[in-house]
């Protein structure tokens, strides 16, 4: 998905919004978008799991769980590359992308209009 006129983009996981930006704060890598960290909702649902896995062209990352409102977890929902990103990939530091695709219900979105 490409960002919107909308000026802004959100993950959905189901009708739940748990990530929101401008657009203009995305970055895109490898077909990825990147949001800041600052972006997720409800940042106290997103703990570090035990899983990282290395990119031969970011770096080392690092995933992140969500526990939904009613306690379940949803585990590697997103990842963001910590703490050094190779040379060339210092656009992701500090951002979190998301498994669009891989995890049931979730996508990308406009938010709705306030």
């Amino acid at each position: 998905m490409v960002p919107t006129a909308h000026n802004e983009t959100a993950v959905y996981l189901g009708d739940k919004i748990i990530a929101q930006a401008m657009n203009e704060d995305l970055e895109k890598v490898e077909d990825r978008w990147y949001f800041p960290e600052t972006a997720l909702v409800d940042r106290h649902r997103f703990t570090l799991s035990e899983t990282h896995t290395t990119c031969p062209f970011k770096g080392e990352a690092s995933y992140f769980n969500y526990e939904t409102e009613d306690g379940k977890i949803i585990e590697d929902v997103a990842w963001c590359v910590l703490p050094h990103p190779k040379p060339g990939a210092e656009a992701v530091l500090n951002r979190v992308s998301f498994y669009i695709g891989k995890i049931p219900g979730m996508r990308l979105a406009e938010p709705p209009v306030a």
